[in-house]
């Protein structure tokens, strides 16, 4: 995928033309006749994802590509699986499309997952002059990070490789990786995490990843790692269980935004916590109507097995208030209604920071990530009521499970400026530049927001 964006060059090349039908047609006025005859003949109307070879009277071969009549940079994606195994140079695209975001979206469109298959995708390579090349390349490869970890099954992502991932990423950028394990998170005191993934073959986690001068402005992440989700005793169907691999996406866009900060250097001070279980079945799995402590200390009632994620993330979230950050953003897949109420590619959040939701708003636009801003509606507080423990995890009712699971949530992060998204990590249509299969959401955005207000 990376290597589909050239940084020079080429020796040669096909010159590539980006083309509208209102550009295609004011440029046939000016073609030679005989290249002009060739596109009418051959029905080339620039529309999305449409390409047509011409050769010039010098010789030379020409890639006419369309983007269609409203024309964006994501466009450019639909023509990587086109184009055969060439190299390109970009020889024009209409005024208005910003060079950079054509070469991120280029490499979008090269994305392929082919870890398990014999026969890899041969795809074309590309040359953008005008391009940040660094930054497309940071950009894509942070979105590289997170897909592939979703899209890796449980068999060999389990919570052993998962956090193997995050070593070996704190490597990379020279962080410091720790982690709790098995029967030490409850002698460290993280019983909500212990007590969903105890049930299974490899043992539940915590890992930490903290980066940077702590003298600096301190961001912590938290990442939703349930490498399988069973739905434990509630057990679910199997329709519903399929895509369960992703259910740690929230784990993947947090590493994913991890990556994006450490690679710019910003100057913050970083802590990632990861809490990662394996949500199994077994004879010492946790029940509903059992009572679990929590590390902040207040009663937890469990009505329902599947709801797991926000079980770990409370326990997460609890340490990472310790450490006082002065901004904690936590993603996860967390609930169903969140689909229900915006779809699959509108992602949203809960914040009771007016200022750090316009801020993720504009960032969120600038680098199309689409979010929504859901409300934290103290109205429904009371839903979370137990008659025998603090707090109940979920709502007693069916309805606004997405707010009530934040507001849950909200409980764990004291007055420490928060965001937390609800995402669903995954592709279920293909569009261009986003195949079937896990995805980056949020993480784009918070980091485009982080690098604004900390950034050069």
């Amino acid at each position: 995928m990376l290597k589909q964006l050239l940084k020079t060059r080429p020796n040669t090349a096909i010159l590539l033309y980006l083309l509208t039908p209102q550009l295609l047609e004011y440029g046939l006025q000016q073609m030679n006749e005989t290249i002009a005859a060739t596109v009418r003949a051959n029905q080339f109307g620039a529309k999305t994802g449409e390409t047509l070879v011409v050769i010039t009277t010098t010789g030379q071969k020409l890639m006419l590509a369309g983007l269609g009549t409203t024309a964006d940079e994501a466009d450019i994606a639909a023509l990587p699986a086109q184009l055969g195994t060439d190299n390109y140079v970009l020889g024009f695209a209409p005024s208005g499309l910003e060079r950079t975001r054509l070469a991120i979206n280029w490499l979008l469109g090269c994305y392929r997952f082919e870890r398990y298959q014999r026969n890899k995708t041969n795809l074309p390579k590309l040359w953008i002059p005008g391009a940040d090349i660094d930054a497309a390349l940071a950009h894509a490869e942070a979105v590289a990070l997170a897909r592939d970890l979703i899209n890796t099954p449980a068999n060999d992502m389990g919570t052993e490789a998962l956090e193997q991932a995050i070593r070996d990423l704190g490597k990379r950028f020279k962080a410091k990786v720790t982690s709790v394990v098995g029967d030490e998170l409850l002698r460290q005191n993280y019983p909500m995490i212990h007590a969903v993934g105890r049930a299974a073959d490899q043992e539940p986690r915590l890992v930490h990843l903290v980066w940077g001068d702590e003298r600096n402005p301190a961001i912590s992440l938290v990442g939703k790692g349930v490498v399988f989700d069973t739905g434990g005793l509630n057990i679910k169907s199997g329709g519903y269980m399929k895509l369960m691999k992703k259910d740690m996406g929230g784990a993947a866009n947090a590493l994913a935004c991890a990556q994006l900060i450490m690679q710019a250097n910003l100057p913050v001070f970083l802590n990632v916590f990861i809490p990662i279980v394996d949500n199994a079945i077994s004879k010492n799995a946790y029940r509903p109507s059992d009572i679990l402590p929590s590390r902040m200390g207040i009663s937890v009632e469990i009505e329902n097995t599947d709801a797991e994620g926000r079980l770990i993330l409370a326990d997460a979230l609890t340490r990472a208030v310790e450490d006082q950050p002065e901004l904690l953003v936590n993603f996860a897949t967390l609930t169903g209604a969140a689909r229900t109420a915006l779809g699959p590619d509108l992602t949203p959040y809960f914040t009771a920071s007016t200022k750090w939701a316009a801020r993720l708003e504009t960032a969120a636009q600038a680098v199309n990530d689409p979010v929504w801003r859901m409300p934290l509606w103290a109205g429904y507080d009371a839903s979370l009521n137990s008659d025998i423990a603090d707090i109940c995890h979920t709502s007693l009712g069916p309805m606004a499970g997405s707010i009530t699971a934040a507001l849950f949530l909200q409980r764990f992060v004291a007055d420490t400026p928060w965001i937390h998204f609800d995402i669903y990590a995954w592709v279920s249509k293909e569009r261009p530049g986003h195949p079937i299969g896990g995805e980056a959401q949020g993480s784009l955005a918070v980091f485009a927001m982080l690098n604004e207000k900390y950034g050069p």
